[in-house]
């Protein structure tokens, strides 16, 4: 009995160690901590969150978030514009309160084909007018992948204006995808804003509520007016999920033209922006007759126009410097930047929202499954065998 008790024992001790790691072990993306991913950082780059590895967004999208949400934010900032990220893929199939439970892991963008019935650029007219329209975030771009778009779709699209939102995975597999340069190309000569999901939330949330704070100063003939952008109480409380961005504004002053913007807390020149422009920054230029000034919400700034009693109009404007329409790139499932990212230079235009998500724990051998069964098996035609010899053990001592 003795022999048997210590067989149970080992089988107990034994089972943990030859059966499959945890299914939730995973290994970082080595890029995220070195230059490189500092690069693309700086360029302007956004990082989001697609999956972990043995978690899964059907059982608890929550808890998928959070890890995802830990796993960026321990390793790098999700923008240069902010450190916590914004923008989530999620899998068609998940309900509103699933939804709910990714947003309040702090990801109000989810994409990008989630087929919920509310929506945001689904097409030109797509318009997102409440938060719940970024849970189901359109492929209205459709993808880079080489001969997988048509081009003369993509120019009608942007012809439409709106947002522009493509697919990109660089790799299946072991295979590396390659992109339709000659799409890159057009997107490049075009007149398109590049940015990410995350900033092109922000730009959203921050010009649907807002304040304006401007007036002339009395004591002052040379037209210079005080201009500033504020988001009261109230509109923190509606949505106060956002990156300090700049938002262009167009500010009509009836046919006054404009001789300088300057920071009013330093004094120094706001930058003069080219009208090909298409990397957010802070700056103005003259549109015709217009002012298109991009600073962020509390930064005061003042203008000085050449008419010092001129009318002034202030107005929306949907887009980073006046283009013409936005484009965003989400690159699925990155668990590899370099892999994804290097057939596009940091130095390109375009910008990409890296939707990352760590490796399948490859350090476990593919035959631990089946060595596992093999000792359980054993152990357990052992324990069989030992019984019965105790068995018959009991009848011969019996006779």
């Amino acid at each position: 009995m003795h022999n048997r008790a210590m067989l149970v024992l080992l089988m107990f001790c034994v089972q943990p160690l030859v059966m499959p790691v945890a299914a939730a072990s995973w290994e970082e993306d080595g890029w995220l901590n070195n230059q490189y991913a500092d690069e693309r950082l700086q360029a302007g780059d956004e990082f989001g969150c697609y999956a972990i590895p043995g978690l899964s967004w059907q059982a608890d999208p929550g808890a998928v978030a959070l890890e995802c949400r830990n796993y960026i934010e321990q390793r790098i900032d999700a923008s240069i514009w902010g450190e916590s990220p914004l923008s989530s893929w999620a899998p068609s199939g998940l309900t509103y309160i699933e939804h709910e439970a990714i947003n309040t892991q702090g990801f109000p963008v989810h994409g990008d084909l989630t087929e919920l019935a509310d929506s945001a650029w689904h097409d030109a007219e797509d318009e997102p007018q409440q938060n719940e329209d970024w849970y189901n975030l359109g492929r209205r771009g459709g993808s880079l992948e080489r001969d997988m778009n048509d081009l003369d779709s993509v120019k009608a699209e942007a012809a439409k204006g709106g947002l522009l939102n493509f697919y990109w995975i660089g790799k299946v597999d072991s295979t590396t995808i390659r992109h339709d340069s000659e799409l890159e190309d057009w997107l490049l000569s075009s007149d398109a804003w590049f940015t990410t999901w995350g900033v092109a939330w922000s730009t959203w949330v921050i010009q649907r509520c807002h304040q304006f704070e401007h007036d002339t100063r009395s004591s002052d003939s040379n037209g210079n007016w005080i201009f500033l952008v504020t988001r009261p109480s109230q509109c923190l409380a509606m949505e106060n999920r956002s990156w300090d961005i700049p938002v262009t504004w167009r500010i009509n002053a009836n046919g006054s033209g404009v001789n300088s913007v300057t920071m009013n807390s330093t004094g120094e020149s706001l930058p003069l922006l080219d009208v090909t422009e298409n990397q957010l920054q802070r700056g103005w230029r003259m549109d015709g007759d217009d002012l298109l000034l991009t600073i962020e919400v509390g930064t005061e700034v003042q203008i000085t126009f050449n008419d010092s009693g001129a009318d002034i109009d202030i107005l929306d404007e949907d887009w980073f410097n006046g283009r013409s329409f936005a484009v965003t790139i989400a690159s699925h499932s990155t668990d590899d930047l370099f892999t994804s990212s290097k057939r596009f230079d940091a130095d390109s235009d375009l910008r990409f929202t890296w939707l990352l998500s760590p490796r399948e724990s490859r350090s476990s051998s593919p035959w631990l499954p089946v060595v596992g069964v093999v000792v359980i098996l054993g152990s357990m035609l052992a324990y069989s065998i030992l019984i019965r010899r105790d068995r018959e053990k009991q009848l011969l001592e019996e006779e």
